[in-house]
């Protein structure tokens, strides 16, 4: 797809509240608490933490859980306080924890899948724990049975995982570079459609339900923002990183999208401006505007006498480059 390239942002210096520097391994992911001074964090030490603040300022951890295995991903509900941690070894463990977030609780553990698991994430509507591995298999079982309802079988190993409660939709995006849109029932689902505008893989996946609009990042260092909402079809790309990009987070009440990336950048995307859209690239030998001819095909140009027009670059990306297009 062609890009429309916005101005890279004014750089600006977030302000450092805290740091919690304690870990010996990659940390694979961490989560706010909602209304606590809190941080959950999973690691590939083997490590579950909670870190709560001291009235010193600094985080300690209430609660220090080792496990068999490098934990690889994690989900986690606020409103139960159920965390759900993704295994190394493709398995899922699930706890309880306590009010003061100083106690967890084992809940259950679930053989998902034959290798790594990538995404896990817990539908409290639906009572679901959708997952997806390294196995190329996305799951989803029942959170109170444990039983497996339903799974689907991808191109390519998953890196990012999104669901809409109230269309029962999943956004399954891949290392293959694609977005696939699923129907889930209780067990079964069906292939809506497939969204292709990355040239890299998409490692990170970003769901708005009240504008109804993905997000979706990827090592080509882009972002594309998907309309789903407004049906035309409409997808805009956002330049703004020099890596590719490793998360996304979209505040719904200030329209405001978050990136991170691998240049260690943070960018902060006000979405709430007019963008022009990203036209589609096409495979085609003639200007989609003006139907002139590109200049590699040399037949049709021969015949329809524009031999020896100077060459551009046809107006609006409608296809790549040709003859100079008068519309």
């Amino acid at each position: 797809m062609a890009a429309h390239r916005l101005p890279r942002p004014q750089a600006r210096t977030p302000c450092l509240l805290s740091a919690i520097e304690s870990f010996q391994d990659v940390v694979s992911s961490a989560v706010i608490i909602p209304k606590e001074d809190g941080v959950i964090s999973v690691s590939e030490d083997r490590t579950v933490r909670v870190w709560l603040k001291r009235d010193s300022g600094q985080y300690w951890p209430s609660v220090y859980h080792t496990l068999s295995t490098s934990c690889s991903c994690m989900s986690f509900n606020p409103e139960t306080r159920r965390l759900s941690v993704g295994m190394d070894t493709g398995s899922i463990c699930e706890f309880i924890l306590s009010e003061d977030y100083n106690k967890m609780t084992p809940a259950g553990t679930y053989q998902a899948h034959q290798g790594r698991v990538t995404v896990v994430l817990f539908v409290l509507e639906m009572e679901w724990l959708l997952s997806t591995g390294q196995d190329k298999n996305f799951n989803w079982l029942c959170s109170e049975s444990g039983q497996q309802l339903g799974t689907y079988r991808t191109a390519a190993w998953v890196s990012g995982l999104q669901f809409d409660v109230e269309t029962r939709h999943a956004f399954v995006g891949d290392q293959s570079g694609q977005v696939t849109i699923l129907k889930l029932e209780q067990d079964s689902c069906s292939l809506v459609t497939t969204f292709k505008g990355h040239t890299g893989h998409v490692t990170a996946l970003c769901w708005d339900p009240v504008q109804r609009v993905l997000f979706s990042g990827s090592s080509d260092h882009s972002i594309i923002m998907w309309d789903i909402g407004g049906r035309k079809g409409t997808a805009i790309e956002l330049q703004g990183h020099n890596e590719k990009v490793q998360g996304l987070c979209y505040a719904s009440h200030t329209r405001q999208l978050i990136s991170c990336s691998a240049d260690g950048g943070i960018v902060i995307w006000n979405m709430d401006v007019t963008r022009q859209e990203t036209p589609e690239w096409l495979d085609s030998d003639s200007c989609q505007k003006c139907e002139q001819p590109f200049f590699w095909n040399f037949k049709q140009m021969w015949d329809s006498k524009k031999i020896g027009l100077r060459q551009g670059l046809a107006v609006n990306q409608l296809a790549v480059g040709g003859t100079s297009c008068p519309g």
